[in-house]
């Protein structure tokens, strides 16, 4: 493992297309950009595929989109494997929709520098999901073990669930990848606000990346708001504010920071506050919890 793991997150502008063609050359861009930058990580968002729907007719029902946009999966797995070969780097490449028979789940894909690749879905699917797109949680959670350390993804919604980071913290993950697409500021504030609580309370780096721009016409994302983030614990030897970087709002880039994974263990073991460990004992006493009538 390096010492220091550099690591690039994106702010995606998500504009139409008219060739698949054009989707690839705008990620091999962004890739090489990271690789130019010597990333160890790059992370997509969420749904940065969407691109994609805009190739064909997006006044259709937004669910047979969905499943179109499925279909294109294995072109984009094609592409980013490659790509992590080519550049020798990790890619975590938000996520694209998979249909399995009728169940259509939402799932990120990660991909070392040699092309092998490992999945997680999002389990917790949002009401606009799950009410227009007719989408399926799925799962389990899984940690990654890298060449960076332990890696875990939470999939922009599933960041708001604190039980998810803490149980990837305790297998060892010291990195917490949050890929997200959101519409409005609210939105992305939810995510943006627990993916920072994750960071502290687990003690862990997590890396934030938004899409950005807009497909008009298309439902759920004819608006974007994001703001991609490097977050750190609150502790002495991260950044004052715990936010290692994070780019303008809104605008089309990538922002990139040095993790040290080193001071996340010596925070772990010997910090000004040990939440991680202490969190146990918390555990403990909510089993013992009490109604008190007063």
């Amino acid at each position: 493992m390096p010492d220091k793991i550099r690591v690039a997150a994106l702010q995606y502008f998500i504009r139409p297309v008219r060739h698949f063609d054009d989707f690839a050359d705008q990620v091999r861009g962004l890739v090489a950009t990271a690789a130019d930058y010597k990333a160890h990580l790059l992370v997509f968002p969420e749904y940065f595929t969407v691109q994609l729907l805009t190739l064909g007719d997006v006044r259709r029902p937004i669910r047979d989109q969905i499943v179109d946009l499925a279909g294109q999966g294995p072109r984009v797995v094609e592409l980013m494997q490659g790509l992590a070969r080519e550049h020798g780097i990790h890619i975590q490449a938000g996520t694209i929709p998979v249909l399995d028979g009728q169940q259509l789940t939402n799932v990120a894909y990660l991909f070392n520098p040699s092309g092998e690749f490992g999945t997680q879905g999002k389990i917790h699917i949002t009401r606009w999901e799950r009410e227009e797109w007719k989408m399926s949680a799925a799962g389990p959670l899984r940690v990654f073990d890298t060449a960076l350390g332990k890696v875990a993804i939470t999939i922009c919604y599933d960041v708001e669930f604190p039980e998810l980071a803490r149980v990837a913290a305790r297998a060892g993950a010291t990195i917490l990848l949050a890929p997200s697409c959101t519409d409005d500021r609210q939105g992305f504030l939810r995510v943006r606000y627990c993916a920072h609580a994750r960071a502290i309370e687990n003690q862990m780096y997590v890396v934030h990346a938004s899409t950005v721009g807009s497909l008009p016409m298309v439902p759920a994302v004819a608006l974007n708001w994001g703001q991609a983030a490097i977050l750190t614990p609150s502790d002495f030897p991260f950044s004052r504010d715990g936010i290692l970087a994070e780019g303008s709002p809104n605008q089309e880039s990538m922002v990139i920071g040095d993790l040290n994974v080193a001071a996340i263990w010596q925070a772990r073991e010997a910090g000004t506050v040990l939440p991680l460990h202490d969190s146990e004992q918390s555990a403990d006493v909510a089993f013992r919890l009490e109604t008190v009538s007063l």
